[in-house]
């Protein structure tokens, strides 16, 4: 009897997500353009990133942000992916603290290949994105036909609209 040929190691399928990166706070690393940077090196699997746009802040932080969106693909589900980002956060100095306050690091799940998902602590496609250009217009560039899985809007779509709601100068 001829021994037992192994059979192939299948990976897992690699899901592509989308991963908004904000920094308005000096690092280790920099000035939030640097830690933008960082963050896309640390997080690896990066298929295609945006440039690095400027945005005012949100809430009450007077510093502005540094704002990127990274398409990575990883056979991560959204849970096990959360915890990574956060460990990156954590690593990047990153603290708890006021909610809308000066960080170092943000990196938050947007959408996911996956459609929707919902879990104690983590809902994607994100529920604030819609509403964020400094997100929309840097997503805009990388997938415009990419839909939106609760609307099935596309995200150039979203985009225009957010641009619509802005007051003119």
């Amino acid at each position: 009897m001829s021994p037992a040929t192994p059979l192939p190691t299948i990976a897992p399928a690699a899901t592509t997500y989308a991963i908004a990166l904000g920094s308005n706070r000096r690092g280790r690393h920099g000035a939030p353009a640097r830690e933008i940077a960082a963050a896309l090196e640390a997080l690896g699997d990066v298929v295609i990133r945006s440039p690095t746009v400027a945005s005012a802040p949100l809430g009450p932080s007077n510093r502005r942000y540094a704002n990127a969106v990274a398409l990575i693909e990883t056979a991560e589900d959204p849970a096990t992916l959360l915890v990574r980002l956060k460990s990156i956060e954590r690593a990047f100095g990153r603290r708890s603290g006021r909610r809308w306050g000066s960080r170092v690091l943000d990196l938050d799940i947007v959408l996911w290949s996956g459609g929707a998902w919902s879990s104690p602590g983590l809902t994607v496609p994100h529920a604030a994105f819609r509403e964020r250009g400094f997100v929309l217009a840097p997503l805009a560039g990388l997938v415009p036909t990419w839909r939106d899985p609760l609307t099935g809007r596309t995200i150039r779509q979203l985009a225009q609209s957010v641009d619509r709601k802005r007051p003119r100068d």
